[in-house]
């Protein structure tokens, strides 16, 4: 009976012993979980607060890659040189990629970057300041450089219409010397001589009795007509407007109006302003002339000096 009062009291001892045991591992795993837990908020803190940090220096290098950009295209506008700050702008898109590697994040490390761009920012506001003012120094210079040249062209132009003018009044001025220097033939009479050299005159004459005619005149005296040889050419035209020609005898053409023109005669005066005498002849050469009116015309020196008429029977 005793033996077995021992052995129930030694199991409920070995119980009590267990439970103690179990109760001891129990409040050593709960510590465990406990602090387990407690590292693990802290590491998430950690985690949040370099999340933060990095999405703040990811917002601050994205402005300030806007800011390269603005600074980059206005100095290209104004002429200057962007090697440095695109060289610059490769280097913060790299910092930006390197954010992504939380575990080697510096807080430390990106803000003196953020500030060495922030002061690259000012340095290039100086330049473009500069550039600015130089532009608008070269802008005044070119103004006044094409203000003048306006001028000049102006006054070239102004010249040129002065030239121009001149040359209308130098060529109008010619050919009222010209016109004013032209030989004019006044008291035109037209014989007929047969073939035994007798001459007819009164402006009427029989065909057969026509072997050659002569047609005499006056050069009116003209002071701004130059004295030198002057060609005098005479053309016959007949009833039906024909010219007389012959150029086995004498005829050819002379330049009037802009083309050649036929003459049946001509002779070689050499003008001396005194009012002086030409006679002019012409042979028919055994031609008979037609019955009607015939004109002579006279011309010298590019202008028809004189008309007359006669007619045959």
């Amino acid at each position: 009976m005793d033996y077995n009062q021992e052995q129930k009291q030694d199991r409920k001892t070995l119980l009590w012993a267990a439970l103690a045991v179990l109760l001891i591992l129990n409040l050593v795993l709960v510590y465990f979980i406990y602090h387990e837990k407690q590292e693990n908020n802290v590491k998430d803190e950690i985690i949040t607060a370099k999340t933060e940090e990095v999405l703040l220096i990811k917002t601050k290098l994205d402005s300030i890659s806007v800011e390269l950009d603005n600074r980059i295209a206005e100095i290209q506008q104004l002429g200057g040189s962007v090697d440095s700050l695109v060289a610059i702008k490769n280097q913060l898109e790299r910092d930006k990629r390197e954010l992504k590697n939380v575990a080697s994040f510096s807080a430390s490390s990106y803000d003196k970057k953020i500030k060495s761009y922030e002061s690259v920012l000012k340095q290039k506001d100086m330049e473009i300041s500069q550039l600015k003012e130089q532009l608008g120094i070269i802008t005044s210079e070119k103004m006044e450089l094409t203000e003048k040249l306006s001028g000049l062209e102006a006054a070239q132009q102004q010249l040129a219409d002065s030239i121009t003018s001149y040359s209308v009044q130098n060529r109008e001025l010619k050919e009222k010397v010209n016109i004013a220097s032209a030989l004019r033939a006044e008291n035109i009479e037209i014989n007929a001589l047969s073939s035994k050299g007798k001459e007819r005159d009164g402006g009427k004459y029989k065909s057969k009795r026509i072997d050659k005619l002569k047609v005499s005149f006056k050069l009116a005296k003209n002071a701004v007509a130059k004295q030198n040889q002057k060609e005098v050419y005479m053309r016959i035209l007949d009833p039906d407007g024909a010219v007389l020609s012959d150029m086995a005898t004498g005829s050819g053409t002379f330049a009037y109006g802009g083309q050649d023109v036929i003459y049946s005669s001509k002779e070689t005066v050499a003008f001396n302003n005194t009012g002086q005498n030409v006679d002019i002849y012409y042979g028919r050469g055994g031609i008979p002339m037609k019955a009607g009116k015939y004109v002579i015309e006279i011309y010298s020196e590019g202008f028809k000096i004189g008309e007359a008429d006669f007619q045959v029977k």
